[in-house]
Formats: structure tokens, sequence, C-alpha cells
């Protein structure tokens, strides 16, 4: 009988792709991947230390194997990923019970590298790793000192595994990496992601391409052409800007200003009219006093970003901005926290107040009791809203959700079907399903009726 493996895997979707090249390695070595720990002969716990929450978070988990594995539900018991590399000789010397500690995956861009790894995913969206390592060196960030320098995948070798996924089912293809708006500087000596995204545009017309982790100190004219022109690339621009005050900006050497953002975003806006533009700000960094602050919740409440989230500042060690002066309060920090996300909130809800009355073409994701959740091309998977779906006409999907109902013909998970936007809520929308979407062209179905 073939011993088993099984993996926790945390942290960002780029961890999730070293998640499933592990297990890869594990099934070509003759192993059975399982879901869930218990009864397993090998558990991984692929870490992430990004930031403290993140090292706790990876902490916890480890020591639920080590408890599993006391009680006889694991016998061998491996951590990987991020905080094994930036913690070993320590978790080495307190964590007896742990079999086996690895680091971070090293680079390795051929097509074999990447063929047949298992989806941790559900098999109708997949994430491509288009690069590995960082060429930033953001002082907040102990990333690039974990993963090393910025590393191209070939376009051949992502559009070779981007064919793959769609033949097993894939319909929407995630481009991530550290910052995807480097793409091809190293190999190609310029960058080439607006050329990576028209390769993969040719693919199927029925396939969405999703583009995350871009730059903007780095993000070129030619990639938001691409994203205009091709139909089936998601009109969703995901631009961390971490903050807006100019001397923050220089403090954390994002290496734009300003000027240069409000520019970017007023461009962005007139090329692509209906993008969604998600980004995130780091509020509490050292000698964030009142007024800067202050400076960047007036720029949030006048951009009016579609989707945005909020990080308190992690003082992480070996990082440069750990020797920075004026640390702000952790109690400080919560405070500006719970500012952000509750205008965000307010925000969000007239946002998403423009699709009520509006058919949306969307992926439907699962199936719950009273209604079926979908994403439209303007929400990630995880982390941004959902859509409830009524599969029957001409009930509402609030009042059929409500009663607790599903009613109608059931929806095919992984497919494409077109809702009419009935109600909303801050992050979430509901709406009735008018039937499998048909392909018309690339022209999207974003109609009043």
């Amino acid at each position: 009988m073939a011993k088993t493996v099984s993996i926790i895997s945390l942290g960002c979707p780029r961890n999730l792709v070293d998640s499933e090249k592990l297990v890869s390695s594990f099934i070509k070595k003759g192993y059975r991947f399982q879901e869930g720990i218990l009864n397993s002969d090998t558990v991984i716990v692929n870490t992430c230390a990004f930031i403290e929450d993140a090292k706790k978070e990876s902490v916890d988990n480890i020591l639920r194997a080590i408890d599993a594995k006391k009680d006889g539900n694991i016998k061998k018991i491996i951590v990987a990923g991020c905080l094994s590399e930036r913690y070993r000789k320590e978790l080495t010397g307190e964590l007896k019970e742990v079999d086996e500690f690895r680091g971070v995956l090293k680079f390795n861009g051929s097509v074999g590298a990447i063929n047949d790894r298992p989806l941790l995913t559900p098999k109708h969206y997949a994430y491509i790793k288009i690069s590995e390592g960082c060429a930033n060196r953001c002082t907040y960030c102990i990333i690039p000192y974990l993963k090393g320098n910025y590393k191209s995948r070939p376009i051949e070798s992502i559009k070779k595994e981007a064919v793959r996924l769609v033949k097993n089912g894939a319909k929407e293809i995630i481009l991530i990496g550290q910052d995807t708006s480097l793409y091809g500087v190293d190999l190609y000596r310029k960058k080439r992601l607006g050329d990576l995204l028209k390769e993969l545009a040719k693919i199927s017309k029925d396939v969405w391409v999703r583009l995350l982790y871009l730059h903007p100190a780095n993000l070129d004219k030619e990639v938001i052409e691409a994203i205009r022109d091709n139909e089936n690339i998601c009109r969703y621009i995901d631009l961390p800007l971490e903050h807006i005050n100019d001397r923050i900006l220089k403090q954390m050497a994002r290496r734009t200003n300003k000027r240069e953002i409000i520019a970017l975003i007023e461009y962005i806006r007139k090329e692509i009219p209906d993008a969604a533009i998600r980004t995130s700000f780091i509020v509490g960094f050292p000698g964030e006093g009142d007024r800067e602050f202050k400076e960047l919740a007036s720029f949030i409440k006048e951009t009016k970003f579609e989707r945005l989230g909020v990080f308190k500042y992690s003082r992480e060690e070996g990082t440069k901005a750990y020797g920075y002066k004026n640390q702000i309060p952790e109690k400080e920090k919560q405070r500006r926290f719970n500012r952000i996300m509750s205008a965000q909130q307010g925000i969000s809800k007239k946002v998403n107040e423009r699709f009520k009355g509006r058919v949306l073409k969307m992926l439907v994701e699962e199936k719950g009791k009273g209604y079926y959740t979908a994403r439209t091309e303007y929400d990630a998977p995880d982390i941004d809203g959902l859509v409830y779906v009524n599969p029957a006409l001409p009930s509402t999907a609030q009042t059929n959700i409500r009663k607790g109902g599903v009613k109608g013909k059931n929806l095919k998970i992984g497919n494409f079907y077109d809702v009419k936007i009935t109600d909303t809520f801050e992050y979430d929308l509901i709406g009735d399903c008018f039937g499998r979407h048909k392909s018309n062209g690339g022209r999207r179905s974003n109609l009043l009726i």
C-alpha cells in the first residue's frame, strides 16, 4: 500500500504553488496525496514568515502537527518554506519532534519542473508563478533576502503550463510572482509582461487570465494596453501602493511618489474605465505621524479604490526599517487600521452599487445551502468578494437565500454564467442567473437590463 503525504500550505498563492511542487515531488516517489493531516505518513507544513502574524500562524500549525504525531496520527513531519529558511537553527533546537527542516524551493524555470503538479485549488482555476525572487529592496520586507534575486521563467515554459492547465479544465489562469511587472527584465534584458499576456490571451477566449502583484514603479503602458485590448484578460489591476506620503514612500524605498501614483491611476482609469484597482497599504510604518496618516486616509477617500486591503506594519529583523526610529505603538497601529477599513467599507458598498441591474459574466465556485457562490472578473480568489447566485428566475437571489432553498436548474461548478445583480453588500453581491454564458466574440456580458 502506498505511503501517504499531506500538506498544510500557509501564506500567499506563491507559497501555494511551492506546496503543489512539494507534493508533486513526493508523488513521483510513489506517495499518494491525501487531504487532511490525520493518519498521514508524512505531513509537510509549508510556512510563511512575511510578517509577525504569519510567523505565529506557521508555529501554531507546526505545533498542531506535532500534537497529531504524539497521538500516533502522523509518522513524519517536514517543515518547509520561509519560516524554516529564516529560523532553521532556532526551530531545530526547539522543535525536536520535527523530522526535517527545508528552506524555500530553489528556482527551476524548466517545463519539467512545473508539469503535472497536483493542484491544491479547485481545478477550474490555477496559479502560475512566472518568476521567483525579487529585485526590489523595500525596507520593511524580508522576502528578497530569503528568495534571492529576480528570475523570470521563459514565455514558452509559462505558455506550455497554461495550455496544459486549460486542457485539464482550468477556466482561469492567475499569474503571480513577487513583482510580476518586472517580468522578463533579467531573461530578455527588457520587461515583457505585456508580450506574455498577449500570448496567454491567445490560448482560449473562454479562459480568464488574471494578473497579481504589480509594482507601481515598474508597471508600464504595454501591460495596461494588453489588458485593455484583450477581452479575456481580467480588468483587474492588483497594484500594492503601501503609502502615498512622499517621505514615507522614500523611507520604504518604493521608488515612486504621490505625483507618479496619481498619474498612473488616472492613466489606468482612462484606458480601462471599467477596471477594478485592488491595492494595499501599510499603516503604522516608523515615522508615520498624524499628518502622514491623514494624508493617506484622505487619498483613499478621494480615490475610491474598488478593492483595498490594509496591513499593520510588522517590524522584521534583518530589514532596514527594523532599525528606524519613531516606531509606532501597536495600539495606534490598530486604531489606524480600523479607521481605514471602516472608511473602505463605505467606499466598497458604493462601488458595488454600480453593478446593480447589470448582467455580469461570472465563474461559479461552490454550491451553498440555498445559493451558489461565484466570482466576477473583478474579484480574485480568497481575497475579494463573492456573488451569491440564485439559479432560478424570476425570484431574486436575496429572497431565496433567506428562504434557504435552491430552486430551478443546478449550476455547474467551474463554468461561466450570466448573472443579473439584484442587491449589494459592502463586499459581496447578490444576483439571479440568466443561464450559461455564451461566447460573443470576446465582448463582455456587462449589460444594463
